[in-house]
């Protein structure tokens, strides 16, 4: 692999260029984003080789596509337009029924591999990224049989060589299932900060009291907006169902707690321990 284009220089986009050039260290990274200061700063920190335009996409050997969702859905026809046809292209999109049903009569389909590495943290930016990111961690492919054999041959690979797990699943199967374990955690995580967050202004001492089950517990609040509310946009009816039975369970939780019932609490809490099993198996 020689010639690499990265949309988007953050922690995602970033992260795979680090580890693609550990890999193939011959080859040159060019980083394409809106932000001018990130495409800088990638440079400064040696994430990119250079900077780079959609109209020079024809040189490329593989494009990344990380950037939110909402502007993938631009930029990925674009991208498909302007590519070769020996250019594999993947995305990293939290959501990816709207994505590959935007690309789904593109003359280009066939060079384009739907993809979601559940990998990140709650930083951004090309400073956030990350070498070794994506080791150990589970890549979703969707709709693989509608990129070429020989192109998806060769993005399979390179997540090989990174080190991930691959999972096949079709989209929406996909945002259904990834509503539960990811875009509902970051709900969660940015109402319990909200609700801290509010009290603080009458009791200034309330984050002097705060311990390490806090601070996990709320890390993923500092995630990017920017990044999550297409997410939320684009998966809206995966995402009100989880939140409709989520709500009903702490309901039903307060209830026992008002009616007493700490023989209930307790069951509750025990049944909900199964999780540590279940994520063991999954490690």
């Amino acid at each position: 692999m020689n010639s690499v284009f990265v949309i988007g220089v953050g922690l995602i986009g970033g992260s795979f260029a680090l580890d693609i050039k550990g890999i193939y260290p011959n080859c040159k990274i060019f980083g394409i984003d809106t932000n001018k200061s990130h495409l800088q700063e990638a440079k400064e920190v040696g994430i990119i080789d250079a900077e780079a335009s959609l109209q020079d996409l024809k040189s490329a050997d593989l494009v990344v596509i990380a950037i939110p969702v909402d502007a993938t859905l631009n930029v990925l026809p674009e991208v498909l337009d302007n590519i070769s046809e020996e250019t594999i292209v993947f995305d990293a999109g939290s959501t990816k029924e709207d994505i590959c049903l935007q690309v789904k009569n593109h003359p280009r389909r066939r060079n384009y591999l739907a993809a979601h590495p559940i990998a990140g943290t709650e930083f951004s930016g090309p400073k956030a990224a990350i070498k070794g990111l994506y080791k150990n961690k589970t890549n979703i492919i969707c709709e693989v049989e509608d990129t070429a054999f020989k192109l998806q041959e060769r993005a399979l690979k390179l997540f090989s060589d990174l080190g991930m797990r691959i999972r096949y699943m079709n989209p929406k199967a996909h945002d259904k299932h990834i509503a539960y374990v990811s875009h509902l955690s970051h709900i969660s995580s940015f109402m319990l900060g909200k609700t801290v967050i509010e009290k603080e202004k009458n009791e200034r001492d309330i984050f002097d009291m705060a311990g390490s089950g806090f601070e996990s517990t709320v890390r993923l609040a500092k995630s990017s907006p920017a990044m999550w509310t297409p997410i939320f946009q684009q998966n809206k009816t995966n995402v009100i169902e989880t939140l409709d039975e989520y709500i009903s369970n702490l309901k039903h939780f307060k209830k026992l707690m008002e009616n007493e019932d700490f023989e209930a609490v307790f069951k509750e809490m025990e049944d909900a321990n199964h999780i540590k099993h279940i994520l063991n198996g999954i490690k």
